[in-house]
């Protein structure tokens, strides 16, 4: 939204950022949250398993309609408490015009838990 782009990085800063894709599993509304936000579980197949995930995405997402969707997350952050919710990775997504979130996704799916390169 007209940010001055970051310093440059080298390739091997990019490639400790551990970006996969997923299926969300299970959704649910997190109304505790101090923003709106979804609870999310989501499946990065054998290698990682079921990670959870709370998300700022409700302005253009209904739970319901989350499950069996692909998303992208960073996988290789520390876990980080959102009230009573842990939350195990980031899922990736761009603001519109508004600063609403709408989730990044491959146009066609990918196996759970390819890796982002």
């Amino acid at each position: 939204m007209g940010e001055a782009p970051s310093p440059e990085i080298v390739f091997d800063d990019f490639a400790k950022v551990d970006i996969r894709a997923g299926i969300v599993t299970r959704a649910e509304p997190y109304p505790e949250a101090r923003k709106p936000a979804i609870k999310l579980w989501i499946d990065f197949g054998p290698g990682l398993g079921e990670k959870r995930s709370s998300a700022q995405i409700a302005t253009h997402y209904d739970p319901a309609d989350l499950e069996g969707r692909q998303v992208l997350a960073v996988v290789n952050f520390p876990p980080r408490q959102i009230g009573k919710f842990l939350s195990e990775v980031l899922v990736l997504g761009l603001p519109d015009a508004d600063g609403a979130i709408v989730l990044i996704e491959p146009d066609q799916p990918v196996p759970s838990g390819g890796r982002l390169s």
